[in-house]
């Protein structure tokens, strides 16, 4: 069976992107598992997943996806909401305040410093 593996956005400043990760990712309980050879950095809880900052392979620089979006799942709407105020706080930008979005699902939008645009979400 297979399964998602490994999350990874580019940055064209890695220094604050990983300052930037450091303290959000941090504050969900996912740290530093070693720098990445582009200059970036991967992250990871428990060896199940990884979420990676990177320079682009093609040396070319980055860019947002059009569509492209991560979701991080939490098992409570608190820490939903704790991940939101820590990323804008972080200097991310707002894409959708914490709320109800469908029966059970409990979500909130925001983006990193480069445009990545992320999910923080439950369904409790």
């Amino acid at each position: 069976m297979a399964m998602l593996g490994y999350y990874a956005v580019a940055s064209n400043h890695l220094k604050e992107a990983k300052t930037f990760y450091g303290a959000l990712l941090g504050s969900a309980g996912i740290t530093p598992m070693f720098e990445h050879p582009s200059g970036g950095r991967v992250y990871g809880k428990d060896g199940s997943h990884c979420f990676v900052v990177l320079g682009p392979y093609d040396g070319s620089p980055a860019t947002v996806g059009n569509g492209c979006m991560f979701g991080f799942r939490f098992d409570t709407r608190e820490a939903v909401d704790a991940l939101h105020a820590r990323t804008l706080a972080l200097g991310g930008a707002d894409e959708g305040a914490p709320g109800e979005r469908a029966p059970k699902f409990y979500m909130s939008y925001f983006r990193d410093l480069d445009g990545n645009k992320f999910c923080a979400y439950c369904t409790a």
